[in-house]
Formats: structure tokens, C-alpha cells, sequence
């Protein structure tokens, strides 16, 4: 087992008792389990949103497939870019509603401008952008 050590955490009573509802609701053992998941989650949110590093996330769409030309338009974007999109998974949702995962790398800038790009093409009802680090240095 790697070293440890332990530290003293204050906080509002009832905040921790929210963090213990929550953790207990993912299944965590212990409370020193979830605030490493916390605390290597913020570090590596701290890394990508720098702006300097390698990323790796998901543009996620949900857009209508009868929109004019969007479906064109987000094939054209994705052949153009094609060093930072990795792949897509396209999901029937509806008659109206089509789901579009497009896995994104580079470096977070990039991949940050590329995002807001196929989110604000027009036929797009809704999109966001999941990232984490390409390689975390976080232990």
C-alpha cells in the first residue's frame, strides 16, 4: 500500500453530512476514498482548464437531424479537423432527435474552440463538453 498521511478537515456539519449522503449513495467505503476522487477530479478540471495542456473528452449533441444541411455540416467539421476527433457514436433518439458523441484530443484550447464550434452549429438543440486530462499527472 502506498504511504499515506493523515490530516484534519473542519467543515460545516451540515456539509458533511450532505458529502456523507452522497458518497454513501456512490458506494464509497470511506470518507478519505471520496476526498482523494475529489481532490484528483479538481486537479485535473485545474490542469485542462489551463489552457496548456493535453485533453481528452467528449462533445456530447442532441440536434435535429432535419435541421438544413446539419448533419452535412457536422460531418464536413469533423473531416476538417480530423487530427483532434477521434470518432463518433450517432444515436436515433426520436423522429426529431438525434444524439452526437464526438471523442475529442488535443490540447485544451483546441479542444475547448472545436466544442463551442459544433455546439453552436445551427440545428444543435443542445450540447456540452466533458474533459479530463490526456494524461494525468495527478498521482
Amino acid at each position: 500500500m502506498a504511504k499515506v498521511t493523515r490530516f484534519s478537515v473542519s467543515m460545516e456539519p451540515g456539509l458533511l453530512a450532505a458529502f456523507d449522503e452522497q458518497i454513501a449513495r456512490a458506494g464509497y467505503d470511506t470518507r478519505s476514498h471520496a476526498i482523494g476522487d475529489v481532490l484528483r477530479a479538481y486537479l485535473v478540471g485545474a490542469e485542462w482548464q489551463g489552457g496548456e495542456g493535453e485533453v481528452v473528452g467528449t462533445v456530447t449533441l442532441v440536434y435535429d437531424p432535419h435541421a438544413h444541411d446539419v448533419e452535412r455540416r457536422l460531418t464536413d467539421f469533423q473531416h476538417q479537423h480530423h487530427e483532434a476527433i477521434a470518432c463518433t457514436t450517432h444515436v436515433h433518439l426520436t423522429e426529431h432527435d438525434c444524439l452526437e458523441v464526438v471523442v475529442v484530443r488535443g490540447s485544451a484550447r483546441l479542444v475547448s474552440t472545436l466544442a463551442e464550434q459544433i455546439i453552436s452549429s445551427p440545428g444543435v438543440k443542445h450540447g456540452k463538453l466533458v474533459c479530463t486530462a490526456a494524461v494525468s499527472r495527478q498521482p
